[in-house]
Order: structure tokens, then sequence, then C-alpha cells
């Protein structure tokens, strides 16, 4: 469910914070070792750089379907084409697969998909760093 909300650029300051500590948290773990962990802390990130840049718009998801939600709103950005919403459709799916099920994510997976991810983050980290002026 879409809902509309004030934006509140504090709490995007805020996310933003959370989302440099994750980041350095990915940086510091071997990903060949903890590829499953490494998996679902990038979709974290994109998770929450999404939100982020929505509630800026003055949209939030909630409920059971809120991160495809998520997912589905990036449309909307002429920045992703429908190859990354695909990538970060797959990204949610495993992770869910993952936290849900106890799904492994193999390492050969973030090792194709790494520079894609981080050039999906690059693009959310700009367009809400436009946006929160």
């Amino acid at each position: 469910m879409i809902i509309k909300i004030t934006p509140n650029k504090e709490k995007v300051k805020s996310m933003l914070k959370l989302i440099e500590n994750r980041e350095k948290f990915i940086s510091s773990i071997n990903i060949d070792e903890f590829s499953t962990i490494a998996s679902e802390n990038y979709y974290e990130i994109i998770k929450e750089l999404s939100i982020a840049l929505l509630s800026l718009h003055g949209i939030k998801t909630a409920g059971e379907n809120a991160h495809k939600e998520i997912i589905e709103c990036l449309k909307n950005y002429e920045d992703f084409p429908e190859e990354e919403i695909a990538l970060l459709d797959d990204l949610r799916m495993k992770r869910n697969k993952s936290s849900y099920e106890g799904k492994q994510i193999d390492k050969s997976y973030i090792e194709e998909k790494k520079d894609k991810l981080m050039k999906i983050i690059e693009k959310l980290k700009r367009l809400v760093k436009e946006n929160i002026k």
C-alpha cells in the first residue's frame, strides 16, 4: 500500500548515516566467505536509499508487499531502466529466501552482480542528495 506522507529531511539524513555504516560493514567482511550476509546488506542499503528517496517525495509503502512496491516505485524515475528494476526484484527475492527460508546466496551471484548493484547504489545516493537540498 502506498501512503502519502510529509517529507522529513532529518529522518533521511539519519538514514544516510545508517547506510554509511552498512557500507563500512560490507567493506570489512570477506564477501567470498559471507556472500549471503553481504548480499542481504546490499539489499538493505538499496532498500533504505529507496525509502529515503521516496520519502523525500512524500511517499511511503506499508504492508505485506511494501518492499516490492518500493522497487516498483523506482520505475517512475528515468534513471532506472527495466534491467535494473529486474535485478533489484531478483535480489529482493533472494534476500527473502535467505531471511525466511535459510537459503544461502552463492558467492558467484554477488560476484556477478556487485558492479551493477554499486551503480544502483551510487544513483540512489545522487538522487537522494539532489532531493534533500
